[in-house]
């Protein structure tokens, strides 16, 4: 079985694993998550990131089955890793190459949590508006976290297509990013809300599918009469649903900036997406006082659009991809420091 098989393999055999693992602590039964329980995974998830990272230094040339000289010279290019080779030192190229494959990996992870944090500000006010009790959370973000894997997976693997066939394709993100960038910042001191009678995705239920008019407990779908109803808890499962595959628009495009090897990119995008769960209970009653956060993501998504259209350039400037992670963490750390030290003002 070949190399690149056998790590794709294991990394899904891995993820079903730790989703049976997260489901057993959290879904037990239908308690809300405490506060402990959501650390302890949100260290785990961190904590499992970083091993990847290792094993990416240390065997990422597994990935695509590297091995020899011509194969490393064909994936640097298909890549764009935009490497220094020396035909004569493989083990240097191999080594380099690991290396860079593993930065490339916490850049894009770094990049997607950030943006879950953005996910998780929209989370609260559907969970909020369509008044879900909190012992239900884990139950539709474990189901809406298991769409948005399979979503991402065909995001990913259509934008690497694109990619390989138009490489111009990338300016187009590029130019997407840093607009997505601008209107954030634009709009960032507006008050979200959510109408349920008048959402989108509760008007497109009622008119193709017959709506229980209450909840339930946890139930998705409840029958009466004989006939089979969707309740308003899978509403809100279908509304998060769309709610990511809007932000996915965003954070794709934005780990394409940093590699374009779409199993980096997917990796990085799972374990983000796989410790969003974990982090919404850390956050959710505290989300409201990183007010800067908003601000600071509107300049990471700008910075990283600018560096997307900048194309070769980029490296040329100094600005590689150990640089990128730099200033990406400290727009995070900026912002998340200003919303501690000058905290929102109470409305009177």
């Amino acid at each position: 079985m070949p190399s690149e098989l056998i790590f794709i393999t294991g990394f899904v055999v891995f993820i079903f694993i730790m989703m049976a693992i997260d489901l057993g602590l959290f879904g037990k039964s239908d308690k809300p998550v405490s506060l402990k329980q959501a650390a302890i995974m949100s260290g785990v998830w961190v904590s499992l990131a970083l091993v990847f990272y290792g094993l990416i230094f240390k065997y990422g040339h597994l990935l695509h089955h590297v091995e020899t000289f011509a194969a490393l010279k064909d994936i640097n290019e298909k890549h764009f890793h935009h490497l220094h080779l020396n035909p004569d030192d493989l083990a240097g190229g191999l080594q380099l190459y690991r290396k860079n494959l593993a930065l490339e990996f916490i850049t894009g992870y770094v990049v997607e949590y950030a943006l879950s944090v953005d996910n998780i500000f929209v989370m609260v006010l559907i969970f909020t508006a369509f008044a879900v009790q909190p012992r239900y959370y884990h139950k539709v973000l474990l189901w809406g976290i298991i769409g948005a894997v399979v979503m991402r997976f065909l995001f990913i693997f259509l934008g690497a297509t694109l990619i390989a066939q138009f490489h111009w394709v990338l300016y187009l993100f590029g130019a997407f990013l840093v607009y997505t960038g601008v209107m954030m910042f634009i709009n960032r001191n507006q008050e979200d809300e959510i109408d349920p009678e008048n959402h989108r995705v509760v008007k497109f239920a009622s008119k193709y599918f017959a709506v229980h008019p209450k909840f339930e407990g946890g139930k998705f779908f409840i029958r009466v009469n004989g006939k089979r109803l969707i309740t308003p808890l899978f509403l809100v499962l279908m509304i998060i649903e769309v709610t990511d595959l809007v932000f996915a628009v965003d954070s794709i495009p934005a780990i394409f900036s940093i590699t374009k090897d779409p199993y980096i990119v997917f990796f990085s995008n799972i374990f983000a997406i796989m410790g969003l769960r974990s982090m919404f209970f850390l956050l959710v009653n505290i989300i409201e006082k990183f007010h800067y956060l908003k601000t600071g993501l509107a300049v990471l998504l700008a910075f990283i659009g600018l560096k997307m259209l900048a194309g070769d350039y980029a490296e040329k400037i100094g600005l590689t991809t150990g640089m990128a992670l730099l200033i990406i963490l400290g727009i995070l750390v900026v912002s998340i420091g200003a919303s501690l030290i000058f905290p929102k003002k109470k409305a009177v």
